[in-house]
């Protein structure tokens, strides 16, 4: 806990003594203190005013906020914080609450994150209020996780409901938890709520925010409606629902019926002793559009739909899925694919060119980038080995492909979509490098034209993409194949990637993309690595 002031003579509106500081996020300051008439011991909470707040007379402002807590205490009880008293303070708000149990979600935070059983156990308990909130036409419209108090067994407080509500003030508490709508200054509605809880988990899971205060409310919310988010690495079974929330458009945004399906789905998993929760849950899938030609594991977004009980909401589009990071500016997410069925075994290889035809297009080049050295890229193409090398293993995926890995490293993400295409992505915790495995069934006959594809998505994505060199067609296990490399920004970090992709069958074939911080690439560690990469992998055709 952040202790903002231990004691004070001076009492808020005459009655209530702040005695320690137990949150603190931009525009709002929360305290344990003490009802000197009753004694009794209460939570203080300092907002900054909305201007729509601003505009009304106190008085209303105090019994609409009292009020609207108070409904909410009667169908959640014991869930919501309900407000005793609420003071004015020139650009402030003091909120009075029975202190609730527990401690502060932003203070458990600030230990490190926590797994995600106990996220999607919080996650399920803030939802809960809200869902029931949203029912009677209330929206919180200001959730952050100084507003979710957390008690030692689980259970959940929410405080907070009635500062913004679905008005179309800007908000002006906790920015890096406003929606991309309200960032714009659209004001929001429960879907606002919605995406709060997804940065909120991603948070629990991963150990930073979604987005990071930028110092400023204009410069966050800019950054809230432009940057990409990096997928979360830690998320597990929680990622496609964490995902699912923090889609920018909220018309794509996960309903809530199902992100509460997909966490109760976790947690009974977790409660049978016989059974782990599979990392295929919930199943985002495509189930209106038509088949569309598609990149290295790009596929078409659609409206969530709920079919059968069953979880069945879009399947994430890998449009700027090459890019380095995470969900971009069209709800896409950049690193890694799905589970998906067994996969038969590998087809006799039938190159779509000879080797005479792409032996003059198979010399490496060097990489114009600043933060490279004089190394050339990697060769196109390398003999095929079963040996991994001292501090590696072979790992064998589920979905059919193999690869020798650094030792420690396991799958952290997957996806699939109905036809078959995944990604996995690979990497280890506290390892700021991955490899990214895509398999797409839709591919054109072009794997130059593929990535050329790839290069215009994400130009038009906010990561400061830059491509370094020529997309270079390949021959690679005696398949038609093409490479290419690019940097990009990723929360603050500049990373750089190597990907190639290669045809197996008319359009299907595989991508692997290695992704490093920039300043690491001629390191002799990740040379080794994705020297590894290319000489290890075999992949298989389903």
């Amino acid at each position: 806990m952040v202790k903002v002031q231990v004691s004070t003579n001076e009492l808020v509106a005459g009655r209530y003594r702040l005695l320690e500081g137990v949150h603190h996020e931009e525009g709002r300051e929360g305290w344990h203190g003490q009802d000197v008439e009753s004694e009794r011991p209460v939570t203080l909470t300092r907002s900054r005013l909305p201007a729509h707040l601003r505009e009304e007379a106190e008085l209303r402002t105090a019994v609409r906020i009292t009020r609207e807590s108070e409904a909410l205490g009667l169908v959640c009880p014991g869930r919501v914080s309900v407000v005793v008293d609420v003071v004015e303070d020139k650009d402030f708000l003091w909120t009075v609450t029975a202190r609730p149990e527990g401690v502060p979600l932003s203070a458990l935070l600030g230990h490190g994150p926590v797994d995600y059983v106990r996220a999607a156990r919080i996650g399920l308990g803030v939802l809960d209020v809200l869902g029931a909130a949203h029912q009677e036409g209330i929206t919180h419209g200001d959730l952050s996780p100084g507003q979710v108090w957390v008690e030692e067994r689980g259970g959940v407080t929410v405080a907070g409901f009635g500062l913004m509500g679905a008005s179309a003030s800007p908000r002006v508490t906790a920015p890096s938890y406003a929606s991309p709508e309200q960032a714009r200054g659209e004001g929001g509605g429960p879907d606002t709520d919605l995406w709060a809880l997804g940065a909120i988990m991603y948070e629990m899971v991963e150990g930073r925010p979604a987005i990071r205060d930028r110092g400023g409310l204009e410069a966050t919310f800019r950054a809230v409606e432009r940057l990409p988010i990096r997928a979360p690495l830690s998320a597990g079974p929680l990622s496609p629902a964490i995902q699912g929330l923090l889609r920018r458009d909220p018309v794509e945004r996960v309903p809530e019926s199902v992100v509460r399906e997909a966490l109760t789905r976790i947690l009974k998993a977790e409660l049978d002793e016989d059974s782990m929760p599979t990392e295929t849950l919930p199943v985002f899938r495509d189930l209106d559009a038509p088949p569309a030609r598609r990149v290295w594991g790009k596929v078409p977004l659609s409206r969530p739909v709920l079919l059968g009980g069953a979880l069945a909401v879009t399947v994430v589009c890998f449009a700027g899925l090459i890019a380095a990071g995470g969900l971009s500016e069209r709800g896409t997410s950049a690193s890694g694919p799905a589970s998906s069925p067994k996969v038969s075994a590998t087809p006799s290889p039938t190159p779509s060119a000879s080797p005479s035809s792409t032996v003059a297009q198979q010399a490496p080049s060097t990489s114009p980038s600043p933060t490279s050295s004089s190394s050339a890229s990697p060769s196109p193409s390398h003999t095929l080995t079963d040996d991994p090398p001292t501090g590696f293993f072979r790992y064998t995926a589920p979905q059919g492909f193999s690869v020798a890995l650094p030792k420690g490293w396991k799958p952290v993400r997957t996806e699939s979509s109905a036809d078959g295409s995944y990604r996995v992505t690979l990497g280890a915790s506290g390892d700021p490098r991955t490899l990214v495995v895509t398999y797409s069934t839709q591919l054109t006959s072009d794997p130059v034209a593929v990535w050329r594809e790839v290069d215009t998505s994400l130009r038009g994505d906010s990561i400061a993409y830059e491509r370094l060199g020529d997309i270079r067609a390949v021959t690679y296990q005696g398949y038609k194949g093409a490479d290419m490399e690019w940097l990009s920004t990723n929360d603050g970090v500049r990373e750089r990637t190597f990907g190639r992709g290669y045809l197996i069958g008319d359009h299907e074939g595989f991508s692997l993309r290695w992704t490093t911080p920039a300043a690491d690439w001629d390191t002799a560690a990740d040379r080794a690595a994705l020297t590894t990469f290319l000489r290890t992998f075999k992949g298989e055709s389903q």
